[in-house]
């Protein structure tokens, strides 16, 4: 699926690291992802992912 890295970004800001893909969805919900982007990080595998960059990096392998 494809979503903007940049309204990607915003979503995933203030999320604490390493934090786990449960933790990530609820930060984006939070911060007011659109449903893209919430189902997007909801298929992540679940790990911890060190920083928000670690889940872009994640996501454009999915792409």
């Amino acid at each position: 699926m494809k979503v903007n890295p940049i309204e990607m970004q915003k979503s995933l800001g203030g999320v604490s690291c390493p934090a786990s893909r449960k933790d990530i969805v609820a930060t984006a919900k939070k911060s007011g992802a659109g449903p893209e982007i919430e189902k997007t990080l909801g298929a992540l595998p679940e790990k911890a992912y060190d920083s928000p960059a670690a889940v872009n990096r994640e996501v454009g392998r999915k792409s």
